[in-house]
């Protein structure tokens, strides 16, 4: 059974950042895919950051490009979500997910090709 276990999470004040870790269970960590995905009260799961089990590729949803940078570390078994110039819009539960593609570049911003969710952590931002 994977286990994915984010942390990070918290209150911050509009205007700052947060560096959201998850940490995956699994030796063979650099088979998956990787993605980062949230959810705010009342809405829909929403696409946030996804990378490639390389590194090389990176894709966001518009509504965060240029603000929140995914990233991994396969030494450590972990990838990390660094999000800046928070808004109060961001609020909500961020998840991270882990799946296994066909292809060393492959990213998706689908929930649906997410095989492993972690429990979540909270992001509040105060305005």
């Amino acid at each position: 059974q994977k286990q994915l276990v984010e942390s990070g999470g918290g209150l911050v004040q509009a205007g700052g950042s947060l560096r959201l870790s998850c940490a995956i269970s699994e030796r063979t960590f650099s088979d998956y895919a990787m993605g980062w995905f949230r959810q705010a009260p009342g809405k829909e799961r929403e696409f946030v950051a996804a990378i490639s089990r390389n590194a090389g590729r990176t894709t966001y949803a518009d509504s965060v490009k240029g603000r929140f940078t995914i990233s991994r570390d396969n030494a450590k078994n972990t990838v990390f979500l660094q999000i800046n110039s928070l808004k109060p819009e961001d609020t909500a539960v961020y998840y991270c997910a882990a799946w296994v593609p066909s292809t060393s570049f492959s990213t998706s911003s689908d929930w649906r090709e997410y095989d492993y969710w972690g429990q979540g952590t909270q992001v509040t931002v105060s305005s």
